[in-house]
């Protein structure tokens, strides 16, 4: 298993929240397995990503 970084950083938590839901629900409707977990990292600068583990 790996980590799967999403190539956008966010300026606030709740977005990359909004995005992190996304992928844990809108997996299934494009024919693809669901990631075992999706997490929100923060990074050095303050910003926010999304991560999911496959």
């Amino acid at each position: 298993m790996s980590w799967v970084y999403y190539g956008k950083l966010f300026d606030t938590k709740f977005q990359a929240g909004c995005l992190a839901d996304r992928f844990r629900q809108d997996w299934w409707s494009n024919g693809y397995q669901s990631p075992s977990f999706v997490g929100i990292y923060k990074t050095n600068k303050g910003r926010y990503g999304v991560k999911n583990l496959q």
